[in-house]
């Protein structure tokens, strides 16, 4: 059974926000009441967290959908929906964000450090909060804005500052063990070690972290073994420890050659060339392990690497090398410069800045990007005429009918807004200066071609009781 994951394909998806409602006070002694509707409730966001006490990204492994709660529609009297509730994720420190390209979206390091991965949508405006001067009781209200959805990548790098690197076998766990309190699975065969195990060592005033990085043999940058599962665990440590088998039994094997072959790897994964390094020749207990560790330090030694011969079964030179790792990760550490609080950063838009563009795809089709527009036309109810004249209106105060004409748009062309997988194309007619002409009842839109057949009848109606006015002026009694 799985018991350890560092790398998963989340799904996630924010709440949808809840919609606006048109509503029309109703009350005895009150025949002119005026809007009520509320505005629908906010979407819950997805949220990642970095929570020091989840180690795995097994949860998410087995249950790689998530979606936050929807808002909740308005309602009359005024009534606000319900907001969504937030969806929290924990996550290990040191998980990285990515898109599906693999671009790096968060670096999630520290406790309690977020990042929002779904934006919750937001709640629609009732007619309420849609009345002005000009509208005083308007017959719609503004939808939901749907909650973002994305899929992304968590890989979890270990945060550790030390970090054993070595051939299978080579007494990694072994040394872990007996250095800090980890107990990890120890056998006498390769691959024993089959995820990153990390322990806690104390050497004098100083604690730090060390990490059992498994599964390094040749080919591990290229995917062969369990290496490049693996070697993202490295990035973050800041000293690298050559375990070196000194009683290997492969007669095709030597100390040397083992560190030669490892450091190849490092260098083909990148990004490592600056970490101190040094090198353990374990299993001296052994009296040819010993003998063949005199034989290679000087060689070693002459590299520039300091050496520890250590024995992890015998518990031999181990509070030397502890010491000798506390004070390289103490001058790693105050190497490290002094983080400062995140500033907030104000950058107001540019005043040739409209929020949006227009490009030409092809012969009479224009389409039109920007955050305002494309947010207006999700909010839009497209059944409701009074609604789609409310939006016709908002882009024309933007500018994008002057910025059409600009772009040689004419009347009938065909206009998209927003992006090509989910956009709403419809023929342009150029709005015309608003005037008395365009007054009529509420609800009724003259710029929209099938006038609503309530509207009509209501047109009928008057229509009548003008002329049976005008045939009861012209009778005159005798």
């Amino acid at each position: 059974m799985t018991t350890f994951v560092d790398r998963v394909e989340l799904h996630v998806a924010a709440g949808n926000g809840g919609h606006g409602v048109a509503s029309v006070m109703r009350e005895k002694f009150k025949p002119l009441g005026g809007p009520d509707g509320g505005n629908g409730g906010r979407g819950g966001d997805v949220i990642l967290v970095v929570d020091q006490d989840v180690t795995t990204l097994l949860d998410y492994h087995h249950h790689p959908h998530r979606k936050a709660t929807n808002g909740q529609p308005g309602a009359g009297d005024n009534r606000s929906g319900k907001n969504g509730q937030d969806l929290v994720l924990p996550v290990p420190d040191g998980t990285v964000v990515l898109d599906r390209a693999g671009n790096v979206l968060a670096d999630l390091v520290g406790q309690g450090t977020t990042f929002v991965a779904g934006q919750g949508g937001r709640g629609g405006l009732g007619n309420a909060a849609l009345a002005s001067a000009r509208r005083k009781a308007p017959g719609f209200a503004l939808l939901g804005e749907p909650g973002e959805a994305r899929d992304i990548v968590l890989e979890l790098k270990t945060v550790a500052d030390v970090a054993l690197v070595g051939y299978p076998s080579a007494g990694k766990s072994s040394l872990i063990s007996v250095l800090s309190a980890a107990k990890p699975k120890i056998a006498d065969y390769p691959f024993t070690t089959l995820v990153p195990n990390l322990g806690v060592v104390t050497a004098g005033s100083t604690v730090y972290t060390i990490a059992d990085v498994p599964g390094l043999i040749p080919g591990a940058s290229q995917g062969k073994g369990l290496g490049l599962e693996f070697l993202r665990h490295v990035e973050r440590c800041e000293v690298l420890v050559h375990v070196l088998d000194t009683a290997t039994l492969e007669s095709d094997r030597d100390p040397v050659s083992d560190l030669d072959i490892i450091e190849e790897e490092l260098t083909q994964y990148g990004g490592l060339d600056n970490r101190p390094r040094m090198v353990v020749l374990n299993k001296i207990d052994v009296p040819d392990g010993k003998d063949l560790a005199d034989l290679v330090r000087p060689d070693l030694e002459e590299r520039g690497y300091r050496v520890f011969e250590v024995s992890a079964a015998a518990h031999t030179g181990l509070k030397e090398l502890s010491f000798a790792l506390a004070d390289v990760v103490s001058q790693a550490r105050a190497a490290k410069p002094v983080q400062e609080a995140t500033r907030i950063v104000i950058r107001p838009q540019a005043v040739d800045d409209a929020g949006f563009t227009v490009t030409e795809e092809g012969e009479n089709f224009f389409r039109v990007r920007g955050e305002k527009p494309e947010r207006w036309v999700r909010q839009t109810d497209f059944n409701n005429d009074e609604a789609v004249g409310y939006l016709a209106d908002r882009l024309n105060r933007l500018g994008v009918e002057d910025a059409l004409r600009k772009a040689g748009a004419h009347a009938g062309d065909g206009i998209a807004i927003g992006p090509e997988d989910n956009a709403v194309v419809f023929d342009w007619e150029p709005m015309m200066a608003a005037g008395a002409e365009m007054l009529g009842r509420r609800g009724e839109d003259h710029r929209m071609e099938a006038p609503r057949p309530a509207a009509q009848r209501r047109r009928d109606r008057d229509l009548a009781r003008d002329e049976a006015d005008q045939e009861y002026e012209g009778f005159r009694p005798f």
